[in-house]
């Protein structure tokens, strides 16, 4: 399979600021509406501390409500490795629980040790995850929407499908960024220019920011501040979506 179009240099430039900023920057492109793209409430990270993710969908489906036919829990877990394994870049495997509500753990400790050492830098489901305590060491970020203690009848269902977690639809190869706000997914032909636009945003923002926290401030100076923040976003903006246009 072919390489991600996106070098490994931007993707390391994504790493370094956090998901809200991302989302930002996402808005200013005016590509989809601003209440869409990044998960719900129901998803939250189980390890906050951790750096942003950022990698390459790998998507799936998961039940274990009810025992599979061939009667061996974790059917489904060989193939879904052995496509992993041919997969290029950092991958997060996201996966749909089918169970409404869960009723198991989606991954444990083998799962993802078992997804990291196959090249994944994430992992994202809809259900629940467990055996917090042993995955924490792996430094391996993991968004749930809650733990349960067992696996139930564990089945990998099917790979590489469209999936909606967290109130999105993420397809195989979207690209993701995720930190302890949530997680957005970034359209891959913008992911340098996301990168590009973080630290101009950044330096907006701090305008108002650097005037709060220099001494005194007053109303009108505070809305000085934050005119010449606004001014700045929207010439950023302008940036952004002229080469964006540029790359159609």
């Amino acid at each position: 399979m072919s390489a991600p179009a996106v070098s490994d240099a931007v993707l390391e430039r994504l790493r370094k600021y956090d998901t809200p900023t991302v989302c930002n920057v996402l808005e200013l492109f005016e590509i989809r509406p601003r209440n869409t793209g990044y998960t719900d409430a129901r998803i939250k990270a189980c390890y906050p501390a951790l750096p942003p993710m950022v990698g390459f969908a790998t998507t799936a489906t998961f039940r274990a409500g009810a025992p599979p036919k061939g009667g061996d829990t974790y059917i489904g877990l060989g193939g879904q490795i052995e496509l992993i394994a041919n997969l290029p870049g950092p991958k997060v495997v996201v996966f749909q629980d089918l169970d409404d509500p869960p009723v198991a753990a989606t991954f444990g400790e083998i799962m993802c040790t078992t997804y990291k050492a196959f090249g994944c830098v994430g992992l994202i489901t809809s259900g629940s995850g467990r055996d917090l305590d042993q995955v924490e060491p792996l430094k391996f970020p993991c968004f749930t929407s809650g733990t349960m203690p067992s696996h139930g009848y564990t089945q990998i269902v099917e790979l590489q499908v469209p999936v909606r977690v967290g109130g999105v639809w993420v397809n195989p190869g979207d690209l993701l960024h995720g930190d302890r706000n949530g997680v957005t997914t970034i359209p891959v032909e913008l992911a340098e220019l996301t990168a590009d636009g973080c630290a101009g945003f950044m330096d907006a923002e701090s305008v108002v920011l650097n005037y709060l926290r220099s001494g005194p401030a007053t109303a009108a100076g505070f809305v000085e501040a934050r005119d010449e923040c606004k001014r700045r976003m929207t010439e950023l903006g302008k940036v952004l979506k002229a080469k964006a246009a540029a790359l159609r």
